[in-house]
């Protein structure tokens, strides 16, 4: 079988796993976006610590390190490129279907619907786009910097991609606290943009040490905690 098999590639398939899950509920019917949005949030939890682990391995070959970095930015892309568009879809279905089903009167503002959802599509393939250049990118300058020197890499030139699963899961909880009624998917598509921009710029970041690692975990889970009240407390 072709690939490499051992134990450093496990939370990079898991991952792989929860992305499609997302996307899967995220465009199903009206969207769910909450359990897309949770599926975004356990891709960074799990993204997190498969760098960890490989680097566990001591004995891994070249072939297999490039083929870890290979597979880790196609993962990302998908979780954190094309998981946060469904996310998007989801808010933008879940929202104004219902709305529509609720009476007639409404059905003067479908072709405004037609049209905003457009623009949303545009913006989600500006964004994957985005993230797909990033990517690539941070592709061929790993694998150049790698053959100069075994030093850790200090920053990160752009935003990483894998910021995603903190920011949008943000504005989401944000969605929840308003009320059900608010419609948050111009400015989830707002900050998709904004998201977008970040990752092709020129911005340099401290890459995060593991305690740095573990404070965004915990984030990750008082978002989450808060996410899961809200959703169970108030039922949207």
């Amino acid at each position: 079988m072709l690939g490499f098999y051992n134990y450093t590639v496990i939370l990079t398939y898991l991952s792989l796993c929860s992305a499609v899950t997302g996307i899967f509920v995220g465009v199903s019917g009206t969207g769910h976006p909450f359990i897309a949005t949770t599926c975004l949030m356990v891709c960074g939890f799990l993204d997190a610590f498969d760098g960890i682990v490989a680097r566990s391995k001591k004995d891994r070959t070249e072939q297999e390190k490039k083929f870890g970095i290979q597979i880790d930015s196609l993962v990302d892309l998908v979780a954190f490129g094309v998981l946060p568009c469904a996310i998007g879809y989801s808010c933008y279905t879940s929202h104004y279907l219902n709305s529509f089903k609720l009476s007639d009167k409404w059905h003067f503002m479908k072709p405004l619907a037609n049209c905003k959802v457009t623009i949303f599509f545009i913006v989600f393939a500006l964004f994957v786009l985005a993230a797909l250049i990033r990517l690539a990118y941070f592709n061929v300058m790993e694998e150049e910097r790698q053959n100069k020197t075994d030093e850790k890499r200090k920053y990160y030139l752009g935003l990483p991609v894998t910021s995603s699963c903190l920011i949008f899961p943000t504005i989401m909880l944000i969605q929840y606290i308003i009320g059900k009624g608010f419609d948050i998917s111009p400015f989830y598509v707002v900050a998709m943009l904004i998201v977008a921009f970040l990752y092709v710029s020129k911005i340099k970041i401290k890459k995060p040490g593991l305690k740095v690692i573990m404070i965004m975990v915990a984030i990750g889970a008082v978002e989450f905690g808060l996410l899961l009240f809200f959703r169970f407390m108030y039922g949207h």
